[in-house]
């Protein structure tokens, strides 16, 4: 008998300790998600100011590299790629599968403007333009920016799953349908130093 009393009481007691739990734990998750979110939509703002440059960088390009209109052109539609609204991923449906894709995109028009910046060395006129200097430098930045807030990203990506993981959270994550985010990743074979051949 003192048995059962003792196991009730117990039950009782973790009933109250999860009815005072429940609150803040769900609470904080909310909140957290939130910044998820927000610091999505930071990654986002960057690769959209990356795209928005683009166009003025290859119209200045284009006044001086007349014949590697190829090269131009892959710049284009990666960008147009890139921006496509379906490749705007909304932060409260983001998985694995959806910020690869993005992630993909992404790394293609990033590798088009690579090439296109390697066709610039060619043209020491164009190296000089003021215009196209200050188009370079905005894009460099922007870059830096990217990877800054895609850090940022994985930073607040951490706590939540982190505060998802938790007891007695991980009991409150399930029943509101909580799910982990996904990090950015390091692109494929990013480990491996370049080739550089003369």
């Amino acid at each position: 008998m003192k048995k059962s009393w003792i196991i009730i009481g117990g039950l009782i007691l973790l009933g109250v300790i999860l009815l005072v739990s429940i609150p803040g734990s769900y609470n904080k998750l909310v909140t957290s998600e939130e910044n998820v979110n927000k610091k999505w939509a930071d990654v986002q703002g960057a690769y959209q100011r990356r795209a928005d440059l683009i166009p003025n960088l290859v119209s200045t390009v284009k006044g001086y590299a007349d014949f590697e209109q190829e090269t131009l052109i892959k710049v284009i539609e990666q960008r147009a790629a890139a921006t496509k609204p379906t490749i705007n991923v909304d932060p409260t449906k983001l998985d694995a599968n959806t910020l690869a894709q993005f992630q993909k995109t992404q790394d293609e028009l990033g590798s088009a403007l690579g090439r296109l910046m390697v066709v610039v060395e060619k043209y020491p006129d164009l190296k000089a333009n003021q215009n196209f200097l200050q188009l370079q430098a905005q894009l460099e930045g922007t870059e830096n920016r990217i990877n800054v807030e895609r850090r940022n990203f994985n930073e607040a990506v951490q706590l939540f799953n982190s505060q998802l993981r938790k007891f007695p959270t991980i009991i409150i994550a399930s029943i509101f349908g909580f799910d982990k985010k996904p990090y950015f990743e390091a692109q494929a074979g990013a480990q491996e130093a370049p080739k550089v051949e003369f």
